[in-house]
This record gives structure tokens, sequence and C-alpha cells, in this order.
């Protein structure tokens, strides 16, 4: 856990996210250790998620404090943008309490896997403004609700998307940067709040656990990222950006790779399973073998 808070903070600083994209693969690896037998494995990816909206809290106010001193944060854009984005979160928050782990490892693999591209080839940013102003009306309560459901499910501040939104829209890149700080805040206290509630009686969770808030990994990865986040704000403006975005991309695409692999259902059972139940549909059984089985019982 104290691993993955430097390295979140470090990515924060360096690339303006709120490092849930190294924080949920780290406590889902953690976390697993402390539920092993106790019948809260398949909770796993949301402790996961629901402690990774909460460090961000913490990441994101200091952000949005810093840029707010230079005056860069658009915070009409944040008041407009609120109640959509926040309701997109409670839907997404509510949503995650009736998917199962694998489920929740499949929406995160292929979020990530996107995002990942998304800095190895950044095709869309290269476009330039598509519109002078941010969309407005249904337009905007669509893409809101679905940039605060997308992030809470995935466990994420949703710096990536929102800069992208808002540099498409015709905000300048700082302007952009500053802004989406804000937008994590929106996702991040909603979307731990709502994992508190919704995980408040689980059994088998980790301990010191709060619904899915995990109180052990939110100090720790705060505390680190903490530390580490100004050394990536240094290091971001002394290294070459772009190649950083890519080798970014690359751990982001390793990482997505790994967890949609853990997501996929066992193809081949193990020695003592049912065929049925190990990949969850019929696998080939010799029909001689059923029969013979029938006979002798």
């Amino acid at each position: 856990m104290l691993a993955s808070g430097l390295l979140a903070g470090l990515v924060a600083g360096m690339f303006g996210i709120g490092g849930g994209f190294v924080v949920v693969p780290a406590l889902a690896t953690v976390l697993s250790i402390f539920t092993a037998g106790t019948g809260g494995d398949d909770r796993i990816m949301h402790v996961a998620i629901g402690t990774s909206l909460a460090t961000i809290i913490v990441t994101s106010i200091r952000s949005v404090h810093a840029h707010a001193r230079h005056g860069a944060v658009d915070f009409q854009i944040l008041k407009t943008w609120a109640p959509y984005i926040i309701g997109g979160v409670i839907i997404g928050i509510v949503l995650a309490k009736f998917m199962d782990g694998r489920t929740l490892k499949l929406i995160f693999g292929v979020g990530v896997l996107l995002m990942g591209l998304h800095f190895i080839f950044p095709f869309l940013a290269r476009r330039g403004a598509l519109a002078e102003a941010m969309p407005t009306g249904p337009l905007r309560t669509g893409i809101g609700s679905f940039i605060g459901g997308f992030c809470a499910l995935l466990g994420i501040g949703g710096g990536t998307p929102a800069v992208l939104l808002m540099t498409l829209s015709g905000i300048p890149i700082h302007r952009a940067v500053a802004t989406a700080a804000g937008f994590g805040t929106l996702i991040a206290i909603p979307g731990a709040i709502g994992a508190i509630l919704v995980g408040w009686g689980e059994e088998g969770l980790p301990p010191f656990s709060l619904g899915y808030v995990n109180l052990i990994g939110l100090v720790a990865i705060t505390m680190m990222s903490v530390i580490t986040a100004p050394i990536g704000v240094a290091l971001a403006h002394k290294l070459d950006g772009a190649r950083l975005k890519r080798v970014f991309g690359i751990y982001l695409v390793l990482t997505s790779a790994v967890m949609l692999y853990f997501a996929m259902p066992r193809l081949v059972p193990v020695a003592g399973d049912d065929p049925l139940q190990a990949s969850g549909h019929s696998l080939p059984v010799k029909l001689t073998d059923t029969m013979e089985r029938r006979m002798e019982r």
C-alpha cells in the first residue's frame, strides 16, 4: 500500500491525474491477502475502488486549491456540471453494488485499456477544438452523467476524460488541467460516501473497513502520495512529457491485460471441479462417461 501511494502521488504530479489507475490494482492485490478464506474475496474490487475514490478526495482538493491561487480553475464549469457528474457517480456506485468482482475487473480492464491507448496514441488530443464552448442541455446531461458513472466504476478522478472534453471544447490546456482537478473532487466525495453506504454491513471485508472504504489503505496511500506528488510535478517540468505519457500508457495497457486475464472465466477446470461450474457454461464431456457414472449410482 505504501509503495502504491508513492507511485500514485508521483503519477498524479507528473500527469495531472488522480492516481486511481495505480491505486486500484495495488489495493486489489494487497487486500486479497487479508480476505483469503473469509468469504469476502468477491468484494475486493469494490473495496479497492471505494478506497481509491477516498484517496482522491485529498489529492484533488489540494490540487484545486493550488491551481485556484493562480486563478486557473473555472468554477463556473464546475458549478454547472456538478449535478450531472454527481448524479452519474451515484448511479455508478449503485450499479457496482450489484456487480460481482469479475465484472468490475472486466470494466476496469477495458476502461484502463482505453486510457492507456489514449496516452500512447493521443489522436483526439491532436485534433484541436471541435467546439467553441462546453456542451449544454441534454448533451451536457449525458456526457456529465457518463463521466461520473464511468469514473466511479473505475475508482478514478476523471482527470483524463475531463481534460480531453474541455480541450475539445476550446478551453486552454492549462485551464482545463486545473479545472479537471475540480472534477476529481466532484467524483471522489460522493463516490467515497456512496462506497461506505452501499458496502455497510458486508461480511468478510478487510479489517478496518467502513463499507467499501478501507481505512488502512486510505491513510497509507494518502500519506505517501502527498510526499511524492511535488516530486512528480518537478519531474514533469524537466522530462519529455510526450515520452513519459507513452511510457505510462504502456503501463496502463499491461495493467489492463493482467486485470482482463483475471476477469476471464476459467476455460479449463481444475481437478475436483464440476466442469459445468468451472467456466459458467457447458463444456464437452464424454456421453459414455456420464452414462457409466449414472449406472454405477
